[in-house]
């Protein structure tokens, strides 16, 4: 048997780059792991919709495919917890997970310089600094595409029905964290058909193909029985495929500048070079294997809009062929610079409440949900009354912070709005007012309450902070049929 494959450096030339590439992964887990454990946000709408989900363990969700609500539930159980440490801590392991995995694939394409670049410029990504604090879909789906990259490199070395098999695994798994996982597909059919040693035979990609539409099989059948909501929800993200395309030069533009953020103001410079760098067909598949999602979301941002994180499934290829075109001084900065995303994070984070002025503090964004809640849940028990909210934040936080209390019988039941037409999140779609509900309701709102013409005194004053400071959230005591003559 030959040393290496066709097309992968030679065996000795791939060692080395794993022990330093690992005490930087370790030494950025351990700071990131204790900035967690000081941390002074509150969990975002979003990472609580995610722990919800958990609590409710289905093959789909409103608006994502449901590993994240799965690994969530499986941490918070075994933890016996669902404080925010452990609701956050599998990111900073998922992202390191990543770095390691992209380490491998560069040490086999280009040597172990190029695996502890690649590691390296992963690691300490802005977005790796994030991911690492708050758990996102992004981060989950991450190391899952990461692995599908290294084994359909390994099939087109192997042509390996294997190979292929896990591929397609991993990409489902990855698609089961998020759908911007099908990237993969579009940039796999480019790299086999501008790079021959890419093509990994027929048997490689009927098991890959096999195998990603056995792991996504319950996700689909979901999503067929339940009106294509995920489909749904991806369309009103869209936006001008509803409302028509517009022509948004600015929107593009602040898309594309983002991404300088996203991924490190040198390493996607580097990136963008790395485009213009395809003599070698190893770099050429690399470019095909990470342009798509950045090509398309840059078109969507021209169209309507885009938010900086959807086209991060570019930059886990993109990591390996900036590890092979980044020149050593260039890799150097690029870690300095990005180390300075690393370290920021973990001090705004101990240190949110006390950045900033008192009445705008800079991480304003992430305080005070936990304690409106809080606030909400008290006057709820002390009224002995359900509470009726139509801000999806404040429903999501009542639900994750009253996890003691919320649905239990001595408890507080809360609700969304009813369901007019199409439901707007999972919230409406499962916890929907009652059509018979009858009696008294804490209804939460910013708006003035009205009933039968009549204004409705506050119940109360909650004195939101953070991000309700100034936003006039208010609890009314009002019976249900005022909420009925408002529909």
């Amino acid at each position: 048997m030959p040393n290496a494959a066709p097309n992968s450096k030679p065996l000795s030339e791939t060692r080395g780059w794993f022990a330093p590439a690992l005490a930087l992964v370790a030494a950025l887990v351990a700071l990131r792991l204790l900035a967690l454990a000081f941390d002074h946000t509150d969990i975002f709408v979003d990472e609580a919709q995610y722990w919800f989900w958990g609590q409710n363990l289905d093959f789909g969700y409103y608006s994502k495919p449901p590993l994240i609500g799965w690994l969530l539930r499986a941490v918070t159980d075994l933890a016996g917890s669902s404080d925010p440490f452990w609701l956050r801590l599998p990111g900073t392991f998922l992202h390191a997970a990543t770095a390691l995995i992209l380490g491998a694939l560069a040490a086999r394409i280009g040597g172990a310089r190029a695996g502890f670049a690649a590691a390296a410029v992963y690691i300490t990504a802005p977005m790796a600094a994030l991911g690492s604090w708050q758990i996102s879909t992004d981060t989950v789906m991450a190391p899952f595409f990461a692995a599908a990259l290294l084994y359909f490199w390994r099939a087109g070395e192997s042509r390996s029905a294997t190979h292929g098999a896990l591929a397609g695994l991993f990409i489902g798994c990855a698609f089961m964290a998020k759908y911007a996982a099908i990237y993969f597909w579009g940039g796999a059919l480019l790299a086999m058909l501008f790079v021959p040693a890419r093509r990994i035979g027929w048997p490689a990609f009927a098991a890959m193909v096999g195998l990603f539409a056995l792991v996504i099989a319950p996700n689909v059948v979901w999503n067929l029985t339940h009106k294509l909501t995920t489909v749904q929800h991806t369309l009103d993200n869209v936006g001008w495929v509803r409302a028509g395309a517009g022509a948004n030069l600015a929107s593009m533009a602040e898309f594309f500048g983002s991404q300088f953020a996203v991924f490190g103001p040198v390493s996607f410079a580097a990136l963008l070079w790395g485009y213009t760098r395809l003599g070698a067909p190893q770099k050429r598949a690399l470019m095909a294997l990470s342009i798509l999602p950045l090509m398309a979301v840059t078109a969507q941002a021209y169209l309507g809009k885009a938010q900086a994180n959807w086209a991060v499934a570019a930059y886990f290829a993109g990591a390996v062929l900036v590890a092979l075109v980044l020149p050593r001084r260039g890799l150097w900065l690029a870690l300095g610079l990005n180390m300075i995303a690393c370290l920021a994070v973990p001090v705004l984070i101990v240190a949110a409440p006390w950045l900033g002025p008192d009445e705008a503090p800079w991480m304003k964004r992430y305080l005070g949900r936990a304690e409106l809640s809080t606030r909400i849940l008290a006057l709820a028990q002390a009224e002995g009354v359900s509470v009726y909210a139509q801000n999806r934040d404040i429903l999501a936080d009542l639900f994750l912070t009253g996890r003691e209390v919320v649905g239990q019988p001595e408890g507080v039941t809360v609700y969304a709005p009813r369901v007019v037409g199409r439901a707007h999140n999972y919230y409406e779609q499962n916890y929907a007012l009652p059509p018979e509900y009858r009696g008294k309701l804490l209804v939460i709102r910013a708006a003035p309450m009205v009933c039968a013409g009549v204004p409705v005194p506050p119940a109360g004053v909650l004195n939101g902070s953070g991000h309700w400071a100034g936003k006039q959230i208010t609890p009314y005591l009002v019976d249900a049929e005022c909420l009925d003559a408002e529909t």
